[in-house]
């Protein structure tokens, strides 16, 4: 427990863990931009979980073996992770006065990562707590490091499991730290992070099964794959990962620890230029990829795919100016044959682009590997109000013809973003496991609908959401106009009555 902390906390909810990391993060909002206070927000919380959980399981140990330090020495050596004393929150908070409090932290950073290798190798490497230029001056610097400090030694935020009831409850306030501050980023912000509900929603319609391999090759801060591991519901899952940003590749590797997923593998590189996830020489093959790309990426790689050893762009080399179909091919190429599958979130133009993109699109469609196109509401998305759309593909398919979803006006309004309710989530997801027509939602369309169309999936070609107009009876019009007119003249009369009791001359 922190210096202040009484011997029992009561138990506090996740909301109120939410607000209070939330408030924390005004020591550095405003001086420093919230793509880096994140790294440093979200790496003390970190460390501050490492130290209570370190701590619960030591006093655990010390009251199974009556107070027999030795013995529960011992026995913390085989815990799934090491806490150096020195690397403790407690020990960073009794330091927080110390002149070279950002070397301090930087070192217990540095140990952390020696004493869990493997787990933590590279985690902490691209953030630095001494750092003048994103924390100011030494004076400055130590002050936010201390208001920091205390900040996380709120005695409300203990954050042992025999308080907050186990791991969820840590890595939901970092899922909603992450979130927030996506938010606050705007645009570069949702390049780290996919919206909760649209996450959740690509997880349902993948569905992966116990002993699945997953992957994100573009993972960011790993939400997504997050979401897809809890849909297959037991610790009998693969997940593997590569994000090209340092940064979040770091929030990343966090984020896989503190939702018990340790052996997760996540690289660090560009995914398209240089994939890290192999077996030998190949692309490993995987269950199910699933990804929300950079939206139209300028300079992917262009010049050099020509080259791909790997053979991924041999229907067609995207443009240079929008990568959308590199990350696509890419995904495709690492499914397992016979049953793999891939959902990916692009923008509209990838639908009906032509070009190079349209021919690409006629050859994915063609090997009938297109499984369902699923149209998005606008305003979901971090930085963009566009509409995206969900692309499924699917190897094995028992059926040609190809589902288009229009869901485009199933949200819940909100004041700067839109949001997915559970309805329109369970709407969706039905719709694809019926894979029927439904008036106005959904249609199933052939090979032949689709040539017709020139492999475009724009889907207003496909879906009419457009309500029927209703016919008129002109019999009828002429009926109903006829004893409107009647009630008018009766009404007419009327007024002339009380004018003339009145006295006055209703021929003037």
């Amino acid at each position: 427990m922190t210096p202040e902390q009484p011997t029992t906390t009561p138990r506090v909810s996740q909301a109120e863990i939410n607000n209070i990391l939330w408030r924390a993060c005004d020591t550095l909002r405003g001086t420093v931009d919230p793509t880096q206070y994140k790294d440093y927000i979200l790496t003390l919380l970190f460390v501050k979980y490492l130290s209570d959980v370190w701590k619960d399981h030591h006093a655990a140990y010390l009251t199974k073996y009556q107070g027999d330090e030795a013995r529960a020495a011992r026995a913390m050596q085989l815990e799934r992770f090491q806490v150096p004393e020195h690397c403790a929150f407690d020990y960073l908070y009794q330091q927080r006065n110390a002149d070279n409090i950002g070397e301090l932290i930087n070192i217990a950073l540095d140990d952390l990562e020696t004493a869990n290798r493997g787990k933590l190798t590279d985690v902490f490497r691209n953030i630095d707590f001494n750092s003048e230029p994103n924390l100011g001056q030494t004076r400055e610097r130590n002050t936010r490091l201390k208001l920091l400090l205390q900040d996380f030694a709120d005695p409300r935020l203990d954050l042992r499991p025999s308080v907050v009831g186990g791991e969820d409850v840590i890595g939901n306030a970092y899922e909603y730290l992450i979130s927030r501050f996506a938010a606050d980023a705007g645009k570069k912000g949702g390049e780290f992070y996919t919206p909760g509900e649209v996450a959740e929603l690509l997880a349902r319609l993948l569905n992966p099964q116990p002993g699945a391999r997953i992957c994100d090759p573009t993972c960011g801060s790993g939400s997504l794959l997050i979401k897809m591991a809890r849909q297959v519901g037991s610790q009998n899952v693969s997940i593997y990962g590569q994000e090209i940003n340092g940064s979040t590749y770091a929030l990343c590797r966090m984020n896989m620890f503190l939702h018990g997923l340790d052996d997760a593998q996540i690289e660090w590189g560009d995914t398209l230029r240089n994939p890290r996830l192999l077996d030998g020489e190949n692309l490993r093959r995987y269950d199910v990829v699933a990804a929300n790309p950079p939206f139209s990426l300028d300079k992917w790689g262009h010049d050099e795919a020509g080259l791909d050893r790997h053979g991924r762009f041999y229907r067609g080399l995207p443009p240079k100016s929008k990568g959308d179909y590199a990350f696509i091919l890419h995904m495709i190429e690492t499914t397992l044959d016979g049953h793999g599958q891939a959902g990916v979130i692009v923008p509209h133009g990838v639908l009906f682009r032509g070009g190079t993109e349209g021919k690409i699109r006629q050859r994915l469609i063609e090997e009938n590997l297109l499984d369902a196109v699923i149209g998005l509401p606008g305003n979901l998305f971090f930085g963009t109000g566009i509409p995206a759309a969900i692309l499924l593909f699917r190897r094995g398919r028992i059926t040609n013809d190809v589902l288009f979803i229009d869901a485009s006006r199933d949200f819940d309004a909100g004041k700067n973003q839109n949001r997915l309710g559970e309805a329109h989530m369970a709407r969706v997801v039905a719709a694809y496991r019926r894979y029927e027509t439904e008036e106005r939602y959904a249609q199933r369309v052939t090979p032949a609908q689709l040539l017709e169309n020139d492999y475009s999936l724009n889907i207003p070609r496909y879906v009419d959401t457009q309500e029927a107009e209703s016919v008129i009876s002109l019999i009828e019009t002429q009926q109903e106009i006829t004893r409107l007119e009647g009630e008018l003249a009766a009404v007419r009369d009327q007024v002339h009555t009380y004018l003339r009791e009145l006295g006055i001359n209703v021929e003037a």
